[in-house]
């Protein structure tokens, strides 16, 4: 049995803490904030709630292996229902630059081939959907390959195949292989979707990150009654049932080192001995591993706004995207009083006004209803959880080994957005079950 002392709380360390602590180690984890979830977790004011972070999840399937490797099985803690529709994309109509006052919309079905085929043509055209459909299909075999090979065990350029290794190391971007596939500007926009709403600029992007619409078309997206929020609090429930020791309001400085190996942490509360650490946090904190990831840098997260409403207000689905610049995301899932509504508005772009506005243009007018609003800028974001939760920023092909990834010291490990493919549960929820596998039962 190890001694590990897991840095951070948010999804990927706990992940990886309950999966360590059932595997038999003597696990502890240390949170600088007063609660465990990290983005995951609730905004709360005057009876209205809204997610903090992600309101929805793909790939359900690592919730689902995470619950059941590491106690009862997910289903007998929450509910998981799929979002129908996944996302509603609206785009402002055009006669050379300027808007004519109409809008396109595209509802998007998730977890279906033929459902997305007819929902694209109905909206942009026959050819349109059968342009998105071989496009999104263009990228099962590489989801199978990186799933196997990257995403599902321990990533070393220097252990994977000939043809694994090209492909992760592509030139190609995201932003040529979008532009090649489609010339409807609007198909362009939803594809690279994910990609904006990350922070990323997709001419930086490796093409293979477009598998992400693969995996939405074929699996679905999915979320907890309530609201997301309430995965964090079945994990701290998790780890208390596991036995793992969690201390809150507490800092790690840095790691304690000898002859290049583990033997513990530095917190402001006094060290902590340890066998094996695992850094859930951007390593850039810690000053024993910032200079390995000094060719890196976070990506930035999106200007939020929390609205709560009151009265009669549009009857909008989970999510809906207004492209343009600003692009603004409205997700409708939080919980309000009675007759009221709880919306969140995520944006990117030229954010340069009060979001409300650019959705009364849109169609989306509220201004008379908002009774409560929470601004976070990304800042506040990044101070809050003490980096960004978005991850490492995508700069050019070479940022694929200038991530973490293996540390230099013996016993010393890391899992997260900032070590992972990408930002989000499916994401970090990998990252972790291969943190398990590599260190083993106790």
């Amino acid at each position: 049995m190890s001694r590990v002392v897991v840095v951070g709380g948010g999804f990927g360390g706990t992940a990886a803490a309950a999966r360590l602590a059932k595997l038999g180690h003597d696990v502890t984890v240390v949170e600088r904030r007063d609660r465990l979830g990290g983005a995951l977790g609730f905004v709360e004011q005057d009876g209205f709630r809204w997610d903090a972070g992600p309101s929805s999840t793909a790939l359900p399937a690592v919730l689902r292996d995470l619950f059941r490797k590491s106690g009862r099985p997910l289903e007998r803690e929450l509910d998981l229902v799929p979002v129908e529709p996944m996302r509603e994309h609206r785009f402002p109509e055009k006669r050379g630059k300027r808007d004519t006052g109409r809008t396109t919309v595209l509802v998007m079905p998730s977890g279906s081939r033929s459902a997305q085929l007819e929902a694209v043509s109905a909206a942009l055209g026959d050819e349109a959907g059968r342009r998105w459909v071989d496009y999104v299909h263009g990228f099962a075999e590489t989801w199978d390959r990186l799933r196997r090979v990257y995403l599902e065990q321990p990533y070393s350029p220097d252990h994977v195949d000939k043809e694994t290794r090209a492909l992760l190391h592509t030139r190609t971007t995201l932003h040529r292989t979008v532009n090649r596939a489609f010339q409807d500007e609007r198909l362009r926009q939803v594809a690279l979707l994910h990609t904006l709403l990350d922070g990323h600029d997709p001419r930086n992007v490796p093409s293979w990150m477009g598998m992400w619409s693969y995996v939405e078309q074929n699996f679905g997206t999915w979320t907890v009654p309530g609201g997301m929020g309430r995965l964090a609090d079945a994990m701290t429930k998790r780890l208390a049932e596991r036995r793992v020791n969690v201390l809150l309001e507490t800092t790690v400085r840095d790691l304690r080192l000898e002859h290049d190996r583990a033997v513990g942490v530095v917190t402001d509360s006094g060290p902590l001995d340890a066998d094996v650490v695992v850094c859930a946090v951007d390593p850039r904190v810690l000053p024993a591993l910032a200079p390995h990831v000094r060719r890196t840098m976070p990506a930035i997260p999106p200007v939020v706004t929390h609205l709560g409403l009151v009265g009669e207000v549009p009857d909008l689905p989970h999510e809906v995207v207004l492209h343009g610049d600003p692009t603004l995301v409205v997700r409708t899932n939080g919980t309000a009083p009675e007759g009221c509504a709880a919306w969140t508005v995520l944006g990117r772009g030229r954010v340069s006004e009060d979001v409300v506005q650019p959705l009364a243009r849109a169609g989306i007018d509220v201004r008379k209803q908002v009774e409560i609003r929470i601004d976070r800028s990304p800042r506040d974001q990044v101070e809050e959880l003490g980096g960004s939760s978005y991850g490492t920023l995508w700069q050019g092909r070479a940022t694929i080994d200038h991530k973490l990834g293996a540390t230099p010291y013996a016993g010393v490990h890391a899992v997260g957005a900032h070590v992972a493919a990408g930002a989000g549960l499916p994401f970090t929820g990998l990252s972790a079950a291969v943190l398990a596998e590599r260190i083993g039962p106790a």
